[in-house]
């Protein structure tokens, strides 16, 4: 059955626990904001945290790589750097996948921004090189290997199909497959009610052969604000079958901060799920559309 933000948020605020609560430091790009990361990666030896890199007053983004040097992250100036938006990574038959988010001018619409995601693939993060675009309009597309050497994709579909943004599924025999078309066909899953949107931001494979999907849902207030918060839920991919979702985060387990414009307030972008072996998870995330931050939580993943 699907739920509305406010039915979950009332079941978060039953069970909410948060361990630790901290932003993110992030050296090398003074004068710009520093926000919706991905999880670190280990590069190396040392960890990397891939991150959105912009002005204030702007959208035209570019993703920077940061290696962390004691309590902040340092820009790594001689990792490569992306026109893109909205990092994300994971790892297939042993390659690092990687993508984000292009604008480019929308085609029709004067004035308007069109969107599309974009993959890489490589050894390392030096080595990343294009080979997958997604359907035009289409962002929060995330892949994992499944444990049959498969591979499951989660789309984003809005519009026509998707209203203001759902989430579908679908399963390739391997990457070569991923393109506009595949991806288009994608199954919906309808998780969430007309007026409320949401999408996969990260995909852990689980020991039970299940996936547990990391995610955003969001809203619109009377007055146009937007209200983003991180879920997760386990979907089964042998059956198609995504199980109840669940709040993890919001905006007000972080530490508070600036703000891109006044109606992101409240908004966290889910960026990843770095499990721990005592049944607990950090959560990392964009906080407001301007900074960065991270809680220790209860894994939702966790049994």
């Amino acid at each position: 059955m699907r739920q509305t933000c406010a039915q979950l948020l009332e079941h978060y605020a039953e069970q909410r626990k948060i361990y630790k609560s901290e932003k993110l430091r992030f050296c090398g790009t003074e004068g710009q904001d520093v926000y919706n990361i991905a999880a670190p990666l280990r590069d190396g030896d040392e960890l990397v945290v891939p991150a959105r890199v912009e002005p204030r007053s702007s959208e035209d983004s570019q993703v920077m790589f940061f290696r962390q040097q004691g309590e902040v992250w340092q820009l790594d100036s001689d990792l490569p750097q992306f026109r893109l938006q909205d990092p994300f990574w994971t790892r297939i038959q042993g390659e690092l996948i990687f993508g984000g988010v292009e604008i480019f001018p929308h085609p029709t619409l004067k004035g308007a921004l069109g969107w599309r995601t974009k993959f890489y693939r490589g050894t390392d993060l030096a080595s990343l090189e294009h080979f997958a675009t997604g359907p035009e309009g289409m962002k929060d597309i995330r892949l994992a290997e499944l444990p049959n050497g498969s591979i499951a994709v989660f789309t984003r579909p809005q519009g026509d199909v998707g209203g203001r943004g759902t989430i579908g599924y679908l399963h390739l025999g391997s990457l070569a497959e991923l393109n506009p078309e595949t991806m288009s066909q994608a199954a919906l899953l309808e998780q969430f009610v007309p007026d409320e949107w949401g999408g996969a931001n990260e995909v852990h494979v689980l020991a039970d052969g299940s996936l547990g999907v990391l995610g955003h849902i969001a809203r619109f207030d009377e007055a146009g604000n937007r209200h983003y918060y991180a879920v997760a839920f386990k979907f089964d991919p042998l059956r198609q079958v995504p199980g109840p979702m669940q709040i993890i985060g919001v905006r007000g387990d972080f530490p508070s901060g600036d703000s891109k414009r006044p109606d992101l307030q409240d908004v966290i972008f889910s960026g990843g799920l770095v499990r721990l072996n005592d049944g607990t998870a950090w959560l990392y995330a964009g906080l407001s559309d301007a900074e960065a931050g991270r809680i220790l939580i209860s894994d939702p993943f966790h049994r």
